[in-house]
């Protein structure tokens, strides 16, 4: 008897587990003849995705990351393999998962109406949204909620929807490069909004090029290549692994080097070296240039 409840405990933990997330197995899609593998967008792509985190979603032009946003908020069918998003999938279009989704992409709308009734009218398809999160999260970026959404800037207009998504309070949250448009100013607006308007339990999916604008509040980091995934690591599993130093002279055995104002940064394997502060770019350029030797060190990580 004990033995049964106790397998039925695992089972349930476990289960649920599973469900409290995003799953994606073997993912492929293709915008091409599936029969030619190299037009293939995305191809066995397998990763998790936990509750209560920020993933920077990197990677160069192409490798598919505006495709996998999609596919994740159901806009597009998986050609290949599953998405499984609290054990449901995505592209059946259920009101009850499609409630707790929010993808806003790199384009956004000009609408003929003040933000304020876009908000409210939109609102409605959100269970969890919230008008005064709008209002503050307009506050935030000093943006008029009484002006016409068309008589905007773009930034003033990225600035209303990046409020909205917020104040919609998803679980699952998706955003195509929500920087892009915003002056510096509004570039650290959005990193205090994100980090106070979004769920304990949010799964936030940010896809971006402008690392430096999200350094502080990205993390795990995801780096997609052509159909394959190189890295998808917490900040602690990659300074664990790799060792990034800010003096002024790189040796020889550095995996990559680069300038930076008044010093250099090197990235080596962490050879008990200890503690170091991540370089998101410095980490991309690494992983760019070493794709072998980055995949078998985190998968080593992950297998042990």
């Amino acid at each position: 008897m004990k033995n049964v409840i106790t397998f039925a405990v695992y089972y349930f933990t476990n289960t649920q587990n599973e469900r409290n997330m995003i799953s994606i197995e073997n993912l492929g899609f293709t915008y091409g003849d599936r029969r030619s593998q190299d037009k293939y967008v995305l191809k066995n792509i397998s990763m998790t995705l936990e509750e209560g985190r920020i993933y920077g979603l990197l990677g160069e032009n192409g490798v598919g990351k505006t495709t996998l946003l999609t596919l994740l908020c159901g806009l597009k069918k998986p050609q290949e393999g599953s998405i499984l998003i609290d054990g449901k999938t995505p592209y059946d279009r259920k009101p009850s998962l499609l409630s707790e989704i929010y993808y806003l992409g790199d384009d956004v709308a000009a609408f003929n109406m003040k933000a304020i009734d876009y908000a409210a009218n939109n609102g409605r398809f959100w269970e969890g949204f919230c008008m005064d999160t709008f209002k503050e999260v307009m506050e935030i970026f000093d943006n008029d909620m009484e002006r016409k959404m068309n008589h905007m800037s773009f930034g003033q207009l990225k600035k209303t929807h990046i409020a909205f998504a917020l104040a919609c309070r998803s679980k699952y949250l998706f955003l195509d490069e929500p920087t892009n448009g915003l002056d510096i100013p509004s570039k650290a607006q959005f990193r205090k909004a994100v980090t106070r308007y979004t769920r304990e339990d949010s799964v936030i999916l940010i896809s971006t090029h402008q690392v430096r604008d999200l350094e502080n509040i990205i993390d795990p980091i995801i780096i997609l290549d052509k159909q394959e995934v190189l890295l998808n690591a917490t900040v602690d599993e990659i300074t664990e692994k790799l060792y990034f130093d800010y003096t002024s002279i790189p040796t020889e055995d550095a995996l990559y080097s680069e300038m930076v104002p008044g010093s250099n940064v090197s990235v080596y394997i962490n050879n008990a070296c200890g503690e170091s502060k991540v370089s998101i770019e410095a980490l991309f350029n690494t992983v760019q240039n070493h794709k072998a030797l980055i995949k078998s060190i985190f998968n080593k990580s992950t297998n042990e």
